[in-house]
């Protein structure tokens, strides 16, 4: 199976013309790769002008969408609009969403709204899961069950393959991260996920599900994340601002 990146920008560069700097860069390193998958999702103001540049060398995804696909909804991006433009990918549930600064956030009901009208809409929706803290009683794992279970709540099974699930433990993401999680602490979670997987739809639907992994993935624990993490690839944030370094990545 081909390995899967998918490089989230978040609320960066500042401009259109730093965008497509660094998309032309991205190019560059990307094409070539046969065995790798590399997608990436700019803010959506980005969006339409690089699918020009990133063109069949880079799939474009989304960092979100909204759950209905028209209506009163000021602000909103629906994800008939996405598929409209040539998106393939939204980024559900991240962590940065579920928690924002400004408090709220939004719910696991919520995210499962956004699944369900991303996957009607022909798209593959990565639904981010993570645990905020890792304790000795291992509540956080019932954390993971309960993001899953209800963010999947009626996925039908022949749509299984078009989701993608991205562990990303929210106390290893960013600059104020605890401490980097290790390969050892993705692969128990990657097992735990497809199992709660399989308890859901079956053993054989479980398998067809990829899992991800992200937070504080860098060009140097990349590759052992991917060789012995469990996992099928990765969601890196900050090292896919940095085409030198995303380039070893993918290498």
């Amino acid at each position: 199976m081909r390995k899967l990146i998918i490089g989230n920008w978040k609320m960066n560069p500042k401009s259109l013309k730093e965008a497509e700097m660094l998309a032309k860069e991205l190019v560059k390193s990307a094409r070539g790769k046969k065995n790798t998958t590399v997608v990436i999702c700019p803010p959506a103001p980005y969006l339409i002008p690089l699918k020009k540049i990133f063109g069949k060398v880079i799939g474009l995804g989304a960092q979100n969408a909204f759950f209905e696909m028209e209506g009163a909804h000021t602000g909103e991006i629906s994800p008939k609009m996405l598929a409209s433009i040539g998106v393939s990918h939204v980024i559900l549930g991240h962590s940065e969403r579920r928690n924002p600064p400004t408090g709220g956030g939004e719910t696991d009901h919520m995210i499962n709204k956004k699944v369900l009208a991303v996957l009607a809409s022909g798209l593959t929706p990565v639904l981010c899961v993570g645990e905020r803290e890792r304790d000795d009683a291992h509540a956080y794992l019932q954390v993971i069950k309960t993001q899953l279970e209800i963010g999947l709540a009626g996925v039908q099974k022949t749509r299984l393959g078009n989701v993608i699930i991205a562990y990303e433990p929210i106390w290893a993401i960013g600059k104020d991260a605890s401490r980097v999680a290790t390969p050892e602490e993705s692969r128990e979670m990657s097992v735990f996920i497809r199992k709660v997987i399989a308890d859901m739809f079956g053993q054989k639907e479980s398998a067809k599900v990829r899992v991800i992994y992200g937070g504080s993935v860098d060009e140097k624990n990349g590759a052992d994340f991917l060789a012995n993490g469990g996992v099928e690839g990765l969601l890196p944030g900050r090292l896919s601002l940095q085409p030198k370094k995303f380039i070893k990545i993918l290498k």
